[in-house]
């Protein structure tokens, strides 16, 4: 069952897509007459809160660079996925698109819905400078963000993902003597509606339809099934269209063979209904 090997990159996509949330928010420095005297860009990193706090509150007295972390800073996590059974699309239905190096048919059965749930920890030493920070994100969580994002470019899969804002708490570990650094950290807690897929299937393109109509009888006062007991009522097929100078027709008699015809030609369509005395 889960012999046929694949992947696409889709949680490393939608962690990539949490982190770029994030990832341009500035702080400005102000003198006391209100000029702007540094504009900060604040970097983000993804790493647990336990692992940043680690940094961040770093022994002073260590006389190494990487000993501390300057702040303001923001790190993010991934934290758990649970299936999302209100967003299930029927298990059957599939997207398809060509595949012209084969002529062929390059399918997908419908994706699973999971939400991804993500922890992004903002950490400031003061707190102005947290909620220049917060002040930057909250508006534009409605509860949700949306964006789209291409998932698999060979199937030409584009998605509407919205992540949703579930929760913000905020915590001050200034506790100790005044050597002890102080960090102040606001937490959000985000939900992203992601999508897995599974792997890419092939089959051939099917270039000819036919559906016969059978009228069922009445024997000895009861309804009876009229496949195979009676003749054909009606016969529809559907078929390609194709002219040999290559331009689209639903003509029968102006098409080429529709075994003949690619899926890449731009062809039209030929339906044709024929009745009993027809067939």
């Amino acid at each position: 069952m889960f012999s046929t090997p694949f992947y696409y990159s889709l949680i490393r996509k939608y962690v990539i897509l949490t982190g770029t949330l994030f990832n341009n928010i500035h702080i400005s420095r102000t003198n006391t007459s209100g000029n702007q005297t540094a504009l900060i860009k604040v970097p983000i990193t993804y790493a647990a809160k336990d692992k940043m706090i680690a940094r961040v509150l770093g022994d002073p007295d260590i006389q190494l660079e990487t000993a501390v972390t300057p702040l303001p800073l923001i790190s993010f996590e991934m934290t758990n996925m649970s299936y999302d059974g209100d967003r299930k699309l029927n298990t059957i239905g599939r997207i398809a698109t060509n595949d012209t190096n084969n002529n062929k048919l390059k399918y997908q059965y419908n994706p699973v819905p999971y939400n991804i749930n993500f922890s992004v920890y903002v950490y400031a030493k003061n707190t102005e400078d947290g909620t220049k920070i917060i002040e930057q994100v909250l508006p534009f969580f409605t509860p949700d963000w949306t964006t789209t994002v291409n998932l698999i470019p060979e199937m030409s899969v584009t998605m509407d993902i919205p992540i949703i804002l579930n929760r913000i708490s905020y915590s001050d570990s200034y506790d100790g003597d005044y050597k002890k650094r102080r960090a102040i950290i606001w937490e959000l807690q985000l939900t992203l509606k992601g999508y897995l897929y599974g792997p890419v299937k092939k089959s051939n393109v099917i270039k000819f339809v036919e559906t016969n109509f059978y009228t069922p009888n009445v024997e000895d006062g009861q309804l009876r099934s009229a496949v195979g007991n009676t003749d054909i009522s009606e016969r529809v097929t559907v078929q390609p269209g194709l002219t040999a100078n290559g331009q689209p027709t639903s003509n029968v008699n102006l098409t080429v063979a529709y075994t003949e015809i690619d899926v890449n030609d731009d062809f039209g369509y030929i339906t044709q209904i024929l009745n009993q005395d027809e067939l």
